[in-house]
């Protein structure tokens, strides 16, 4: 569960475990970026825009009601639904799928289910299941506090106080701050700076967000 903005495990909830492993997971990762274009250009450099939300995958993970695997004494329909009630049955007044802890092996992954699917593939004869793949997907869950130390200092959007070392230029600094060296001219108007090609080390220089 998340409160106050830290993630923590809570032991009301219901735990699910799998007596036979997935056939596999996928752990996805991936990052969106920013293209600007003035009109009549005939390109830009695509700039770093955010990080997308890791996403996992469980791949067909068997519940099986047949008797052969040992610890099995629940039937398929019951093993359906406490794994609905571990991932997916909303929690409390918030009307969201619950934040799950998922854990395999060294693999540790806090995220929201963001698909569920089950595949019946074996039957009684009156029809009840005794077998099922399930296909599990979860997309990356971070809590308000993990975030903010992730952007910290490091945020373009966020006021920087540079103190001058021997060497810097006012590109470089922009470049290494902006991830683009363009805003030199900004910086230099936003300092006073009559040249921006005369720094003196020790100098402190203001470094704004970006707006």
């Amino acid at each position: 569960m998340a409160k106050n903005g830290t993630i923590s495990v809570d032991s009301s909830r219901p735990v699910f475990q799998a007596l036979i492993n997935p056939s596999g997971y996928g752990h996805d990762f991936s990052i969106k970026y920013a293209k600007t274009q003035a009109l009549g250009q005939a390109g830009n450099e695509a700039k770093f825009n955010a990080s997308q939300p890791e996403k996992l995958s469980l791949k067909e993970l068997v519940l099986d009601g047949t008797g052969v695997v040992p610890g099995t004494t629940k039937t398929v329909k019951q093993q359906v639904e406490s794994l609905r009630s571990a991932v997916y049955t909303y929690v409390g007044t918030k009307h969201e799928a619950p934040i799950v802890q998922v854990v395999w092996g060294s693999l540790i992954f806090y995220g929201r289910v963001e698909g569920l699917k089950f595949d019946y593939t074996l039957f009684k004869p009156n029809g009840e299941p005794l077998r099922a793949k399930i296909s599990l997907n979860f997309i990356e869950y971070t809590s308000t506090a993990e975030i903010v130390k992730e952007e910290a200092n490091g945020s373009p959007d966020l006021t920087h106080l540079v103190i001058v070392q021997a060497g810097d230029t006012l590109p470089l600094l922009c470049d290494r701050i902006y991830r683009d060296s363009g805003y030199y001219m900004e910086v230099a108007r936003v300092n006073g700076l009559s040249s921006f090609r005369h720094l003196q080390p020790g100098m402190s220089l203001r470094f704004p967000p970006l707006a």
